[in-house]
């Protein structure tokens, strides 16, 4: 039997007629068809995200959202959005309505002459406040209350000095720590603009003036402004 003699035809006599016969392809391959369409999709959801993107930042939302998102070099809150719970509200901690309103933050550095500081003693050491208050009067500061330190400080300031302040004496106080190496500063709720200088343990002596203008300078050197764009 000849190959080409279709089943069921075996012994019998046929004729093939014509001169076109038909081609046979390959089967359809499912799995490839599958991953073209995937390919497509893919395709397109990223050029609507591309789009998205460049449409933000040609409408100027991508630098609303950095703003928001980095606070200003002063160390102030950005402004609450508009229609945002807290935009128009009362910040938390105002006072009421007739309650005494809080004492203003003074951070500018006044000349010595505009400081008024009382000078204590808290140390087992006789002699230091008076001698420390000679010192600072000779620099033009203006010495008050010269004495032992209060009870709730004294033999417990264990470096150099306690600079003690309330909201308005912060420009004073930042001015006194520069008169002295490693002391360190506190704010208290007093009202006024007075500073108190508390000797410590370890306190032997003012930095010279060169030292104290230095200190000075390094104290009030402003922070480095972040990059646009960045936290």
């Amino acid at each position: 039997m000849s190959m080409l003699t279709p089943r069921g035809l075996k012994g019998k006599q046929y004729r093939v007629t014509g001169n076109a016969y038909p081609r046979l392809g390959r089967p359809p391959r499912r799995g490839r068809k599958i991953a073209i369409g995937l390919g497509g999709v893919l395709a397109l959801a990223l050029v609507s995200v591309g789009g998205v993107q460049l449409y933000d930042v040609f409408t100027g939302k991508h630098k609303d959202a950095t703003a928001q998102a980095c606070a200003p070099a002063s160390g102030k809150p950005l402004a609450a959005p508009e229609n945002s719970p807290s935009a128009g509200a009362p910040a938390a901690g105002a006072p009421a309505s007739g309650a005494p309103a809080p004492v203003p933050s003074d951070t500018a550095v006044p000349q010595p002459a505009a400081v008024k500081v009382n000078v204590y003693n808290a140390t087992d050491k006789s002699g230091l406040a008076a001698r420390t208050a000679d010192e600072l009067r000779k620099r033009g500061f203006v010495v008050d209350k010269v004495g032992n330190a209060p009870a709730a400080l004294d033999k417990k300031v264990p470096g150099t000095a306690q600079i003690l302040s309330g909201p308005g004496g912060l420009g004073a106080a930042t001015l006194l720590l520069s008169q002295v190496a490693a002391a360190t500063a506190t704010e208290d709720t007093r009202t006024d603009a007075t500073v108190d200088f508390v000797i410590g343990d370890t306190f032997s002596a003012l930095a010279d003036p060169t030292q104290a203008a230095a200190a000075l300078a390094e104290l009030t050197k402003p922070s480095p402004s972040p990059e646009p764009g960045h936290c």
